[in-house]
């Protein structure tokens, strides 16, 4: 019945035993809970598996360039290949201004902002964080996409997933980068530091397949800050291809409210089934690359519809997994009225991951 839901797809030769993706999500858990969750995500029948936010440079936390962090991930991607799914690395660099974060700690400490307060604060020091860098630190960052990809292909990662957001998004973005040498200024320019990250990665792991999260900043009305914008897509996209991406996971630019990227039920714009999809049509005008598809989507028909008809070649999921990791193996055993239905209520997934309590879901038994 859910034929192209269930085909295989290859990637650069590897191949997904399907078309169901766990989209990158900050679990914010201990290792063993990350693993447990992950496993039963594998085994309810997921193809892949992104793990977020992969640091591209030691980091607090798991790390691929600290002996403890990668052998967490080795385990990890171990437990998660012994259910038939494949792994991917979404490497990631921060655009967060730590530094700059360091006057607001005594406030921060007792606890006077609120997470979205926080987030902008973030983002108010982003493009002057951007806007300065200075090239040899740009640089540096481009060569450690390169050596993360190594890492992550050592540790067993079957796939580079590059974060669109974070410094790529805010790189191509004209609300945050007023760089005036060759990483700022024009599109071409403000895609020049994405491109050239793209290129470390293919540098470094050749025959590895490269998904880029590309984040895209809607026009009318206005939603997402980083990212590309809308018609600047023509620009980006073939740039990005010619780079060396494989395929493009397609969502809203962030750097605004959390809630416009994991939108609730009752968001004023993003509501609907597929909230995102529209983004997939504006770059597939662009690319014929394969393209990953994110953004509410949790009825089976529906998402077959769109995979047979060829808008979408990968279904990524990541509250609906959430809610129900047997998703799939229930949607092929026909016990479709089973299914836990994630009804967008965001307050123990987005909620938990404020408020510092991990990623979880209202249907968790504990």
């Amino acid at each position: 019945m859910y034929d192209f839901l269930n085909s295989p797809f290859t990637l650069r030769g590897v191949i997904l035993k399907n078309r169901l993706v766990f989209a990158p999500t900050t679990l914010g858990l201990s290792a063993n809970e990350a693993m447990e969750k992950l496993g039963r995500i594998a085994k309810g029948g997921a193809a892949l598996i992104i793990l977020g936010d992969v640091a591209i440079e030691p980091a607090r936390g798991s790390s691929l360039f600290e002996e403890n962090g990668f052998i967490t991930y080795q385990k990890l991607i171990t437990h998660i290949h012994e259910f038939g799914a494949l792994a991917a690395a979404q490497l990631h660099m921060s655009d967060s201004d730590i530094k700059g974060m360091m006057k607001y700690m005594p406030d921060i400490k007792a606890g006077r902002y609120s997470p979205n307060q926080l987030r902008a604060l973030l983002n108010d020091l982003t493009a002057d964080y951007i806007t300065s860098m200075p090239i040899d630190r740009i640089k540096t960052i481009i060569k450690q996409f390169g050596e993360a990809a190594k890492l992550a292909q050592k540790a067993g990662f079957d796939i580079i997933q590059i974060h669109g957001d974070r410094m790529c998004g805010s790189m191509s973005s004209s609300i945050y980068n007023h760089r005036i040498d060759e990483y700022g200024g024009s599109p071409e320019n403000r895609a020049r530091f994405a491109c050239e990250a793209i290129m470390a990665v293919r540098e470094a792991v050749p025959d590895m397949p490269i998904d880029y999260k590309l984040a895209i900043r809607q026009e009318n009305p206005h939603y997402g800050n980083a990212g590309v914008l809308e018609s600047e897509l023509a620009v980006f996209v073939p740039l990005l291809e010619a780079a060396g991406a494989d395929a493009f996971h397609v969502a809203l630019a962030n750097h605004s409210d959390l809630s416009d990227t994991i939108p609730p039920l009752t968001h004023p714009y993003f509501k609907t089934e597929g909230c995102f999809l529209k983004y997939c049509d504006e770059v597939r005008e662009l690319s014929d690359k394969p393209l990953c598809g994110v953004g509410r989507l949790t009825h089976p028909d529906m998402i077959e519809k769109q995979l047979s008809e060829g808008r979408i070649q990968l279904a990524a999921m990541s509250r609906q997994l959430l809610a129900d990791d047997q998703w799939l193996n229930k949607v092929n055993a026909g016990r479709e009225n089973e299914i836990h239905y994630c009804m967008a209520c965001n307050k123990k997934c987005l909620g938990g991951m404020q408020a510092h309590q991990g990623t979880r879901c209202i249907y968790d038994k504990n």
